[in-house]
Order: C-alpha cells, then sequence, then structure tokens
C-alpha cells in the first residue's frame, strides 16, 4: 500500500497511487499544472465525501492541501532532505458543491530549515475560489534507511 510519485531527475512527478491507498480511495489525481505553479492535483465531490450541506468536507479538503503543498515542497529539496508540514492556514470561502475540487500549489520560498507554500483551491465545476491555504514544512535530514515519498 505505497502512494509514489516518480519525481526522480527527468521523470514526470506524477502520482501513482494503488486503489487501496487513502489517495486512491478518494480518487486524488495529479492534474495539469498551471504556469506559475509547481503542483495541481484534483479530487472529485461524491456523496461519500460531502457533508450533510453537500459540499466537500472541510477536513478532505484540508487533506487535499496538505497532500499537494507537502508533494510540492518535497521537490524543494535537495537529495538528503525531507519535509514535515510545520503549520497549516486555510481559509475557507466558498463550498467545494460541484467538483472537482482543484489545487494548484506554488513554492514561495525555500529556506534553510522552512519551506512556505500556497495552495489555491477552486470549485472547476463553479469556477469559485473555494480556499485559499498556506503552509509551512520544517526541512528535516532523512533517518538512516528512510527513503523520501515524493
Amino acid at each position: 500500500m505505497e502512494a509514489k510519485a516518480d519525481g526522480q531527475a527527468g521523470g514526470t512527478g506524477a502520482l501513482a497511487v494503488q486503489d487501496d491507498h487513502l489517495l486512491g480511495r478518494l480518487d486524488m489525481r495529479d492534474v495539469e499544472v498551471p504556469e506559475g505553479a509547481d503542483l495541481a492535483m484534483a479530487m472529485p465531490v461524491t456523496p461519500r465525501v460531502a457533508n450533510t450541506r453537500g459540499g466537500l468536507q472541510g477536513g478532505l479538503l484540508a487533506t487535499l492541501v496538505d497532500v499537494v503543498a507537502g508533494r510540492a515542497a518535497g521537490r524543494a529539496l535537495p537529495e538528503g532532505d525531507s519535509a514535515a508540514t510545520a503549520d497549516m492556514d486555510i481559509k475557507f470561502l466558498s463550498a467545494v458543491t460541484v467538483g472537482p475540487a482543484h489545487a494548484v500549489a506554488r513554492v514561495l520560498r525555500r529556506g534553510r530549515t522552512l519551506i512556505v507554500v500556497q495552495v489555491d483551491v477552486r470549485d472547476q465545476g463553479r469556477d469559485v475560489l473555494a480556499a485559499v491555504a498556506t503552509l509551512s514544512f520544517s526541512i528535516l535530514p532523512l533517518r538512516p534507511g528512510q527513503s523520501r515519498a515524493r
């Protein structure tokens, strides 16, 4: 049960998810990356992920934000380092009711100890900005025997 992206030099970086992995069960997929962005993913809105008002459940939207931002941060790391979410601030602006939720990540800054990523989420079916998020990732050395997921 692994979620991997091929992220190696010269690779596409596309997310390859097994259906029984959480990301596969939620149908999170890589999508075309807009110019100026680092990574984009989408997640459909279905009855099994909707809240009582018919919108994508907020915790699942936050999961989508964390995954796309974390993968974008990971691409900004040198070999031998990994990243862990240190802080996530999300402003929910509108429900994602039609979908898919389309999350676009941009690395704003890579410092010595932190990477800051911005994520905008749109309800693509309604062409509405649904959420904006800023995340910070701590840059950490890999532990012996640990590999970095991309």
